[in-house]
């Protein structure tokens, strides 16, 4: 099969604990081994998610990207430290995606998607979105200057994903999967409140419908192929720290993080941490691999690992 990368946030863990990390997950051989254990201090320890853990994931050649809330984080293929980069605008990241030389970025702090030129190193690019619906308009506007758009989580954008077609955004309450065309912004599928990882895939959308705990794909012209794979379920009696999140947040079955694999098998992410590889084609499930049966350790990012 093939190697996945994967990065988890504990939701819900208090300072001084372990609050994410990074996994290679060989799913032939159904092995994980932790190449980074994320326990930094200096974060904001407050509600959700929040700064905690690390988050989407991009390659660039040699070069690992790997995104924390507020910083964007630079590795070899061995995870030795390379460099890091932060942005006054940069502000509860989830997803990361590469196009050409730039890096972008999801900003859910901000409702906005940040470009990072991976030549200079630096962030050089950013786009507001505001409105909803068929009233979406956006700002485009430059990181690197002081009179930036003001700190805003009306959206909650938390995907982006890039091909030669636009440059796609996603986001708890925009609606839909949005697409920016470098001149407008529109909708170009309709999702459920709540999803993740929302991306064009055949001729409809494959998203993380994690609210229903399902990884969904929509066709636009087969409604005969549509497909809604339930994320893995665990006794309640395996689970662990059910009481320990003061939130109330952390669940089992949130869904999030997803990647295509070859032989267009999708790989998804849950909590406890789980990746799961799904066969949309026979309309099941083909393996899961847990990674831990703690409720607060959720899945983030997931990449197919290029270097094999």
């Amino acid at each position: 099969m093939t190697t996945l990368i994967a990065t988890s946030v504990v939701r819900g863990s208090n300072q001084g604990e372990s609050h994410g990390g990074v996994y290679l997950i060989d799913l032939d051989k159904q092995d994980v081994r932790q190449v980074i254990d994320w326990n930094r201090s200096d974060i904001d320890w407050s509600g959700r998610g929040w700064d905690r853990g690390l988050r989407g994931i991009a390659f660039d050649g040699d070069t690992v990207y790997i995104a924390a809330s507020d910083e964007l984080f630079a590795y070899t293929t061995r995870f030795q430290p390379l460099g890091s980069w932060r942005n006054p605008y940069l502000k509860h990241c989830h997803e990361i995606a590469i196009q050409g030389r730039r890096l972008f970025l999801s900003s859910t702090g901000f409702d906005a998607v940040l470009g990072f030129d991976l030549d200079r190193g630096l962030f050089d690019w950013g786009l507001r979105v505001e409105g909803k619906g068929p009233t979406l308009t956006t700002r485009l506007f430059d990181p690197r200057a002081a009179a930036g758009p003001p700190a805003r989580n009306t959206l909650h954008l938390n995907n982006v994903y890039c091909d030669q077609s636009g440059l796609y955004i996603g986001g708890l309450r925009t609606g839909g999967l949005l697409r920016f065309d470098g001149r407008r912004i529109g909708v170009v599928a309709e999702l459920p409140e709540g999803s993740h990882n929302a991306r064009p895939f055949s001729d409809g959308v494959l998203f993380n419908d994690t609210e229903a705990d399902a990884l969904r794909y929509c066709s636009r012209t087969e409604p005969g192929s549509d497909r809604a794979l339930a994320v893995p379920a665990y006794p309640r009696e395996d689970l662990q720290q059910l009481d320990a999140d003061a939130s109330g947040i952390a669940r089992p079955g949130f869904g999030r993080g997803l990647c295509v694999c070859p032989g267009e098998l999708i790989a998804g992410g849950s909590s406890p941490s789980t990746v799961t590889l799904y066969d949309l084609a026979a309309n099941q499930r083909v393996l899961a691999v847990n990674l831990s049966m703690d409720v607060r350790n959720a899945i983030h990012g997931l990449a197919v690992w290029p270097y094999q």
